[in-house]
């Protein structure tokens, strides 16, 4: 009988990672969500030299929030097993990645490519609260 015998395993809850949260409207908004978005990867330990790259691209993500939808939008900030996560969050349609970088006399449409650029992964989905675009940089 003790043969048959079965151990349940039951899995310990991971620790919900800490998430910070800042709300944009206005272009005015733009400096203190950089510097926001600055100081919560420096505080997860992304390496200096790649704060400039995140700042870049979640600056070009919340402008296009501004530029192309109402509203608004919300960065979420975290980090987890090695990597810094991202998500900008607006009411705007699912943006498309994979694009070539504009020709240089183009006078628009390299946010999207820069953000491809600067960033180790962009994804896109939507949820019930609006189009989700998230980026991650490894640690």
């Amino acid at each position: 009988m003790a043969a048959d015998r079965r151990e349940t395993v039951t899995e310990q809850p991971t620790s919900t990672p800490v998430t910070d949260t800042m709300a944009y409207r206005v272009a005015t908004d733009l400096r203190a969500l950089r510097a926001f978005v600055c100081a919560g990867a420096l505080a997860r330990g992304l390496p200096p030299e790649r704060v400039d790259l995140l700042a870049l691209a979640v600056s070009e993500l919340a402008t296009n929030t501004l530029q192309h939808t109402t509203g608004g939008g919300q960065v979420r900030l975290w980090a987890e097993a090695g990597h810094l996560f991202c998500d900008i969050v607006d009411q705007g349609p699912t943006r498309s990645f994979g694009r070539a970088m504009p020709a240089a006399e183009a006078v628009r449409g390299r946010g999207l490519a820069i953000v491809e650029q600067v960033c180790d992964e962009v994804a896109v989905f939507g949820t019930p609260e609006g189009t989700v675009v998230r980026i991650r940089l490894g640690l």
